[in-house]
């Protein structure tokens, strides 16, 4: 591995300095463009050596430079949608010479592009000097990233460009965290369209889903405002697509392989020896339910095969064209493609509780007790390895005239995983009987066979995500003269907007196989007279006696989406030239889901397997004769969720430098499932301590509710560099389908109980926010913000006790959750000419949360039994902390980027304690964790551009672990490591 990674650190040495060398035989010529008016950068304008063909576009500063011109006079053009174009002639170049060239444009007469930026949460430009100016534009506290940073980053996706922002985190690697609040209270978007999500547990978009290649930037409004829908209490994160090219026609291609230090070109990648994921992705296995009662096709455990290798590719291209009499279409199309893999074989996942109060924590056991001399412990050493892929496309078409805009936007993206995991516990043996040895008959605890046996479990698991959306977008200023009162208001032209949008999310996860068994080494009797060969047995979940040792389980889930969102925005101007607006709109939202799970097993299957421990069953048990049959516990349902919203708001100065925005949304949120039960399928009536069966229309649900949200905020700028803002509004968070629904809901058959709250009420936010905003150097930003949320009713899950442990959903009295946000970013060439090229920024936040516990929660934990009391606890998924550090360098000249990227997330709640069995079951927490990326990228020639990254340099462990001021020092529950990813890349870029 090292000797690979020299040979490919010399490779792109020698590439990175043929450039250089052959740039010292010709000139170049570099600038600045600016704003006449107003002296200001104008970042994205085209310069172009006409005759040449090349060209180049400013960055963030008004900056260019164009390189490897040969001696010669040249004409320089430099143009700008919304500037005159400007034509400088007679530039002369020298053999080694530098020419200094400024250009200053002057805007146009028509306001194009005024119009086209009137919503700062409507734009997606990608560069940073544009996304800062959206920051002081939108009346809403603003944050976001743009796609060269997100490429500097050597972010994948948005979910993992998401957390460069400040106060963002990621949950699961793939739904979004604000401020420490998780998805349920993060309104996640796609050019401003909510999309549908197919993930059983919440209504979250999956961010992982859509690759950078396709994301211009990533916007999070922190503060709620009525134009924004009412669940936006954490934030609004809005995933701004690649829009209509200003440019002329333009193809663009990019090539990538990778390797991961723990996958490597190793030969004992765990794999599913049917196949895993195959060039598409997509494997629409045969459910073989013609087969019931015979032996299934197919293996149940995993197997050891070749690493694959991975592998990235986009291809780009669009352009516009002015069709002459205020006329322009455009087009953007992408595909992209990426193959990838994971492995860890140093993963730990222990289950440990305290049985008598003041005891320290020991690991957890089932089905019996040590008491009895027959019980399962849960101590598990976890391998685990993951193929996917994942492609799809965006393409978007526009057409821009006078003052008209209507854009087309579809995406479609398919994410496709293939996981194989193997879970063996040996460790329980050993905690129990010190000193055990499988191999010695005499050693301590072999007489004792059935107290905690080696335990093996096998998971295959296939599963297919795909999510669509075609949107048509259109802005308008109507053909309508200013109206007013002379003298003191006059509105403008008015400004419409609208969007439809029809979107589909999907999950399909065929043939879902779990395989357990557990072990019992030879069994001597009578001093070898009498021998019990050692053997492997069905290990059953929840220890019952009906169910199988393997099963196989088929799930389907599909949302789809209908969105509508018309906006009217009234500009006006007052006496003394100061600008506002009256703005408002209407917004409808209809989600339908469909779930659709059957389950199988091997039932009354109480067979064995002669073997020693290392000859899994696994590997022979399709061979043998093991009927499998379906279960008729499966509930499917179909939910329906209405959004229906209307808004007004005022956005007017009050005196000069002090502005207001405020306003109400009035919304109204209709939730409905429809459930559809096998004939066995059971459920707990309200108020009900005993299950009963499940007849038709019995568990169906039905939750009207409607919501005035007020907001109101205050922007005051007491000199040029310095904004303050206050904010205050309200919002509300929803239950999902999943928590509604009271029938007994499991994944598999035997595995954790989950039941729905049907009188689950929607939550209430109260949110506060001030935040300073100081710009005291070019390039540079300080800024400082706090936040505070009071929570009614937040939604947390408990555990009940009836005749069965389950988990189910229920209204916490309240929670708040506090913070700080701090924020710095700087060019460092602003202050010193040595410097030039270096950028600077980092960000952190401080988070304190709590959530009060419900009166019967605070008297169980004060039971006799248990003896600990808590009365509340720190919200889930809401970090501690959050740290963000970068350090980046551009060279214009040579053409080289180097950057640094170093995130933290701090400690994080994961789940609240419980008990179970009447045993105390202590909070677990993510423990803080760090990554380091690093970037190298260079120009070659006039085309291409080669780039070296190295991300989670660190490689931390990601740790997990139990901790209660109750029960001593913290004790891990969980554990792996990544690995560290090596990637080499090559892009190539063509303008016509």
């Amino acid at each position: 591995m090292i000797r690979s990674l020299s040979i490919l650190l010399a490779v792109l040495a020698v590439l990175c300095a043929a450039p250089i060398a052959a740039a010292q035989n010709n000139g170049s010529i570099r600038g600045t463009v600016t704003d006449f008016d107003y002296e200001t950068p104008v970042a994205g304008a085209r310069v172009q050596v006409v005759g040449l063909g090349r060209s180049v576009e400013t960055n963030d500063q008004g900056g260019y430079l164009i390189v490897d011109l040969p001696a010669g006079r040249y004409d320089v053009s430099v143009s700008k949608e919304g500037y005159t174009r400007l034509l400088k002639s007679g530039i002369i170049v020298n053999p080694g010479d530098l020419k200094d060239l400024d250009v200053a444009l002057v805007a146009e007469v028509f306001e194009m592009e005024e119009f086209f930026v009137q919503d700062a949460l409507a734009l997606g430009g990608g560069s940073e000097a544009a996304l800062l100016q959206l920051r002081f534009e939108s009346p809403s506290l603003l944050d976001s990233i743009g796609s060269d940073l997100i490429s500097r980053a050597g972010a994948s996706d948005a979910a993992s460009a998401l957390r460069l922002v400040s106060g963002a985190s990621v949950a699961n690697g793939k739904s979004a965290v604000i401020r420490g609040l998780p998805d349920r209270y993060v309104s996640s978007q796609l050019n401003g369209v909510r999309l549908p999500s197919a993930d059983e547990d919440k209504r979250a978009v999956e961010l992982d889903q859509f690759p950078s290649a396709v994301i211009e930037s990533i916007q999070v409004a922190k503060t709620f405002t009525p134009d924004q829908q009412g669940d936006a209490s954490g934030g609004a994160v809005n995933v701004r697509l690649k829009g209509l090219p200003s440019e002329p026609f333009f193809v663009k291609f990019k090539a990538q392989t990778g390797v991961n230090t723990h996958v490597g070109h190793r030969g004992d990648f765990l794999a599913d020896p049917s196949g895993g994921v195959n060039f598409l992705g997509k494997d629409r296995r045969r459910q073989q339910t013609d087969l019931i009662g015979m032996n299934w096709e197919g293996a149940v455990g995993v197997e050891e095969q070749d690493a694959p290798i991975d592998s990235k590719w986009s291809l780009a291209t669009g352009g516009s064209l002015d069709l002459g009499e205020g006329f322009r279409v455009g087009g953007f199309a992408s595909l992209f493609y990426e193959r990838d893999s994971s492995f860890y074989d140093n993963g730990v996942d222990d289950s440990y509780w305290v049985v008598n109060p003041g005891d320290p924590l020991t690991p957890r056991y089932s089905q019996g007790a040590p008491s009895i001399e027959s019980f399962r412990t849960s101590l598990f050493d976890v391998t685990r390895a993951q193929e996917s892929v994942q492609w799809g496309g965006l393409g978007t078409f526009g057409v821009e005239w006078e003052d008209q805009k209507v854009t087309l936007t579809y995406l479609y993206s398919r994410t496709t995983e293939s996981t194989a995991t193997l879970s063996t516990d040996t460790r329980g043996k050993s905690y129990f009987f010190p000193g055990f040895d499988p191999n010695d008959p005499n050693s301590p605890g072999s007489d004792i066979v059935d107290a905690a046996p080696y335990i093996r479990l096998e998971t295959l698991n296939y599963t297919e995500r795909t999510t669509s959306t075609f949107q048509i977008n259109g802005q308008h200023k109507l053909p309508v003269e200013g109206f007013g009162v002379d003298g003191l208001l006059e509105f403008l032209r008015p400004e419409l907007d609208w969007t439809v949008a029809f979107s589909n999310a999907d999950l399909y996860q065929p043939d879902k196989r779990q395989f357990g068994s557990y072990w019992i080494p030879d069994q001597v009797f009578a001093g070898g007279a009498f021998v019990i060969p050692a053997a492997h047995y069905a290990f059953k979940p929840d220890a019952n006696f009906n169910l199988g040792n393997l099963q196989r389980i088929w799930k389907e889930i599909e949302e789809e989406s209908d969105q509508y969102a018309i906006n009217l925005k009234l500009p006006f101007e007052r006496w003394d030239g100061e600008k506002g607006y009256l703005k408002a709109g209407y917004f409808s939202d209809t989600v339908h889901r469909t779930f659709d799970q059957d389950s199988y097993s091997n039932f009354n299957d109480n067979s064995n397997y002669e073997a020693p421990y290392e000859a899994s069953w696994s590997a022979v048990f399709p061979t043998q004769d093991h009927p499998i049959t379906e279960s008729l516990y499966d509930v499917d349902y179909d939910g329906t969720q209405e959004i229906r919203a209307w808004y007004v708001m005022l956005d007017a100065p009050i005196v000069s430098g002090i502005k207001v925005t405020g306003g109400v949304r009035f919304e109204t949120t209709r939730i409905g499932i429809v459930n559809d039960a096998e004939s066995l399928a059971t459920w707990y009536p309200p108020g009900s301590i005993s299950e009963t069966q499940l007849n038709p229309g019995e568990a169906d649900v039905s939750i009207e509710q409607d919501d005035i949200l007020p907001s109101i905020g205050l922007e005051w700028k007491p000199f040029g560099d310095l904004t303050l803002r206050a904010a205050y509004n309200e919002t509300i968070a929803r239950q999902t389908f999943k928590e509604l629904s009271p029938i007994l809901q499991q994944e598999f058959l035997g595995g954790p109980i989950f039941i729905g709250n049907p009188d689950l009420e929607l939550s209430a936010i109260k949110n506060y926010d001030l935040r300073a905003d100081w710009t005291p150097f070019e390039g540079g930003l300080i800024s400082a913000s706090w936040f505070r949320k009071d929570l009614e009713k937040p939604i947390e899950y408990v555990k009940r006790v009836a005749s069965f442990s389950y988990t189910t959903p229920v209204n916490y009295p309240k929670g708040r959750l506090t913070g700080v946000e701090v924020e710095f970013r700087q060019d460092l060439g602003v202050w010193l000419d040595e410097l030039k090229g270096f950028s600077i920024g980092a960000n952190a936040t401080f988070i304190s949360s709590r959530v009060d516990l419900p009166q019967d929660e605070i008297d169980d934990f004060a039971a006799p039994n248990l003896q600990v009391p808590i009365t509340s606890r720190d919200m889930t998924n809401a970090p501690e902390h959050l740290y963000n550090i970068f350090i980046t360098y551009d060279n214009e000249e040579w053409g080289t980027q180097v950057s640094l990227f170093y995130t933290v997330q701090g400690d994080t709640l994961v789940a609240g304690a419980g008990e179970s069995g009447g045993n105390f079951l202590p909070s677990e927490y993510a423990k803080e964790f760090e990554t380091l990326n690093f970037s190298l990228s260079q120009r070659i020639g006039e085309y291409f551009r080669l780039q070296f990254q190295a991300k989670n340099l660190t490689n931390p462990s990601i740790d997990r672990v139990l901790r209660s001021e109750f029960t001593g020092p913290d004790v891990t529950s969980n554990s792996y490591t990544k690995g560290i990813d090596f990637s080499l890349s090559l892009s190539a870029e063509i303008k016509f």
